[in-house]
């Protein structure tokens, strides 16, 4: 907790020989009306804070993280230091510049691994991972990425507001990853490679069980089963999605797909 109520900018402020990288920077995000204020860099560090916390409230992010950054620069042992490496992260994850909001959020915790604020921080990488997560005809490597990201936090602090999040985007994420499967599954089955086909079915199946992809599955393994001249095994995949998902389509299908091919159902 900082001892004392952060100041608002009002009096002038002094004239600070800033970096190149923000003075290009500031001068680059001015307009007419704050254009007095962004040729100049608060050296104090509540007034430095404060000019971050303004642009974030303005939705300029990108700057507001310059200047969070620049609170660490001049002031690293000061107690500001470590909420603006967390502001900065938020900054840039609003700004929708993924891979700095993660390494500020993994450069908050190396340096404040047990602080209160480290379930925010993780939160925040998984965020990042998640919000990149691509369609399912696209490589699933962020997603993997984004799954590995919220399984550590509901490891590490189970019983966080921010855990409560990551476990139903786990299902979603899930639910994502199962789908590659299927969608890779099904271009094997139309090449008529029904022993590939066959393993991606069976991986939703084994791995991603409660995803809505499941039905399908089982149905497409009847299909896979049937045409690789495995009666018994078509039997069991569609006794059980007859037993847990009499009403679908997908049942309707494998149905008749066995009657079709003299297999009791």
């Amino acid at each position: 907790m900082l001892t004392k109520t952060l100041t608002r900018i009002g009096a002038p402020i002094r004239v600070l020989a800033a970096p190149v990288l923000l003075a290009a920077l500031l001068s680059g995000c001015s307009t007419s009306k704050n254009k007095a204020d962004t040729l100049y860099v608060a050296r104090d560090v509540s007034t430095l804070y404060n000019s971050g916390k303004a642009r974030l409230d303005r939705g300029q992010y990108k700057l507001a993280a310059a200047l969070f950054d620049e609170v660490e620069r001049q002031h690293p042992y000061s107690p500001w230091a470590r909420r603006a490496q967390l502001m900065s992260a938020f900054s840039y994850y609003m700004n929708r510049d993924y891979p700095e909001s993660i390494s500020a959020s993994q450069r908050f915790l190396s340096i404040h691994t047990g602080n209160k604020d480290a379930p925010y921080a993780y939160y925040l990488i998984a965020l990042c991972y998640y919000e990149q997560i691509a369609d399912v005809t696209r490589d699933q490597k962020i997603t993997q990425q984004a799954m590995d990201a919220l399984g550590e936090l509901i490891r590490r602090y189970p019983d966080t507001r921010y855990a409560a999040d990551a476990r139903l985007k786990v299902d979603l994420v899930n639910d994502h990853l199962a789908g590659k499967e299927m969608e890779i599954g099904r271009f094997y089955q139309r090449r008529g490679q029904w022993l590939a086909a066959t393993l991606r079915f069976r991986s939703v199946i084994d791995k991603y069980q409660t995803t809505t992809h499941t039905p399908e599955a089982l149905e497409r393994l009847v299909e896979s089963y049937l045409s690789l001249g495995i009666p018994a095994e078509a039997q069991k995949a569609a006794a059980v999605l007859g037993r847990n998902y009499p009403g679908t389509k997908w049942y309707e299908r494998s149905y008749k797909l066995m009657q079709e091919h003299g297999v009791k159902a």
